[in-house]
């Protein structure tokens, strides 16, 4: 008589995922970005595994979480699994007959910097699907099925890393604007435009240059440094510019820059690949194309 008795069973599968990110950015909230999920759920994920295994993984404070003895001990072997476990999703990927390259990378950059570089990549490289994806915050790529990632951040030294220029940036606007500013000061008197990505611009460049406007810079905020770039097209107010995303517009006449003074945040625009042994030969082509295009 067969005999079949019930297997013992393991965790969900997305509940040690969520484990993982949670454990390898100690944050719930954090975890529950990059997996697209709340942050309820990850919290309800982590429990389900305490229950099972019996021992606490996180301690829960007021800031947030951190890591017991055990949560730590077992990162390690999580990250190591899914970072794995991504690799062969990938070696699955390229095993279709249509080669898919996916770039994320910030909306304004999508707009402003990559898509008139576009067409010089198809130029070059005919015969694949490539997608843009617009982000927030940069992917995981050994995780998410990115190929290449293009964001303004700080670099973080990796070979796998391409910093494409640093990031200065120094105010602009529409030059029957630029015409009542003489001075620095004067940017007092008129609307000051913020990106809400780049809260802080403002207080950088004003510090850099020795002033405190009482209260503080105060303006309009747009969600898309794209529509703040053309509300200071139309007169509006005064941007922070970006060189690398308003170089264009200031170089045909469209926006005046605003004195001498820029300031280096500290961070770049870095395209980010797979590892060289990991990435396409397309993906690569693509590295070495928007190497060449990057003072297009």
């Amino acid at each position: 008589m067969p005999v079949s008795p019930p297997r013992p069973k393991g965790p969900p599968l997305n509940a040690l995922r969520a484990f993982e990110a949670a454990a390898r950015l100690e944050s719930f909230a954090e975890a529950a970005e990059e997996l697209s999920v709340t942050p309820g759920a990850v919290s309800q994920h982590i429990r389900t595994l305490e229950d099972w295994t019996g021992a606490d993984l996180f301690i829960r404070h007021a800031q947030g979480v951190r890591l017991t003895a055990v949560g730590k001990s077992l990162l390690p072997k999580f990250v190591a699994a899914f970072d794995h476990l991504g690799e062969a999703v990938r070696a699955l990927q390229g095993i279709r007959p249509v080669t898919d390259i996916h770039i994320a990378t910030m909306p304004s950059i999508a707009q402003l910097w990559l898509s008139p570089r576009l067409s010089g990549i198809r130029r070059h490289l005919t015969g694949i699907r490539l997608s843009v994806t617009a982000l927030e915050n940069a992917p995981n790529l050994k995780r998410e099925l990115f190929d290449l990632s293009l964001f303004i951040r700080k670099p973080m030294g990796l070979p796998s890393e391409t910093v494409l220029e640093e990031d200065l940036i120094f105010p602009v606007c529409a030059p029957s604007l630029a015409a009542q500013i003489a001075r620095p000061e004067d940017l007092e008197t008129v609307p000051l435009l913020f990106d809400r990505s780049w809260e802080e611009d403002w207080d950088l460049w004003l510090a850099s240059a020795g002033l405190s406007f009482p209260g503080g810079p105060q303006g309009p905020r747009y969600s898309l440094y794209s529509l703040a770039l053309e509300e200071a097209k139309a007169g509006a107010g005064v941007l922070m510019g970006h060189h690398a995303l308003v170089a264009p517009a200031v170089a045909s006449g469209q926006l005046t820059r605003l004195f001498d003074r820029s300031h280096l945040t500290g961070k770049a625009l870095v395209l980010e690949a797979l590892p060289e042994k990991t990435a396409s030969p397309e993906a690569m082509t693509i590295v070495r194309l928007l190497r060449e295009l990057g003072t297009a």
